[in-house]
């Protein structure tokens, strides 16, 4: 739950929020705690609307910073519809919907599903898009952006990646997500980027 709050949108409600999270990481892991109070504590000592503005700036227009997990495998291609229909099959497994102002891949979603929801699940989806969230990581920690030690913090709680899945993520990383300008699903228009300035839609239960 952590994670997702730091993640999401910073908006008038996010002080408070995070407040809470630097309060309530004490006893996780201590490279995990100490990334997560790192960023809490930058988030707390900016400006709110400078806080804002990066996050726009950052999420909203750089293909490799995108926090959609699908976008990275399938990019703006006919194979993304499937894939996010795969994340809201997972919810409803467990009994949860998405709110429809935000797609169901969206990082701080899945991270809430995670903490609040089924575990299990939400670290199979996580697990499931290692590439994205390194890619993601990748990027945010070449611009020096303090969201990296965020999704560090993510990234230590999973698995370390394997030989094949390095080679795949080299690649990723390099390249980025697949750009094809097609395949728009019954889901409607998919907005490869991050939110446009307003908190996700709680997942509600």
């Amino acid at each position: 739950m952590a994670a997702s709050v730091l993640l999401d949108y910073p908006g008038p409600e996010q002080p408070a929020r995070v407040r809470a999270v630097r309060d309530g990481v004490a006893r996780l892991p201590e490279p995990v705690r100490d990334r997560l109070v790192a960023f809490a504590d930058h988030a707390l000592a900016a400006d709110p609307q400078d806080l804002a503005r990066a996050y726009v700036d950052t999420f909203d227009t750089k293909r490799k910073c995108s926090m959609y997990l699908s976008y990275f495998l399938t990019g703006d291609t006919r194979r993304r519809g499937t894939a996010l229909v795969r994340f809201v099959e997972a919810y409803r497994a467990a009994g949860w919907e998405v709110g429809r102002s935000e797609l169901p891949d969206f990082l701080p979603i899945v991270l809430e599903f995670l903490a609040v929801g089924d575990a299990e699940l939400g670290t199979a989806l996580l697990a499931a898009h290692r590439e994205g969230l390194e890619v993601l990581r990748a990027a945010l920690t070449q611009l020096g952006s303090p969201w990296a030690a965020v999704v560090e913090a993510v990234c230590l709680v999973l698995p370390r990646p394997s030989p094949d899945l390095e080679d795949r993520l080299l690649q990723l990383i390099t390249a980025g997500p697949p750009t094809e300008m097609v395949g728009l699903s019954a889901l409607g228009p998919l907005e490869p980027f991050a939110p446009q300035g307003a908190a996700h839609a709680e997942v509600r239960a």
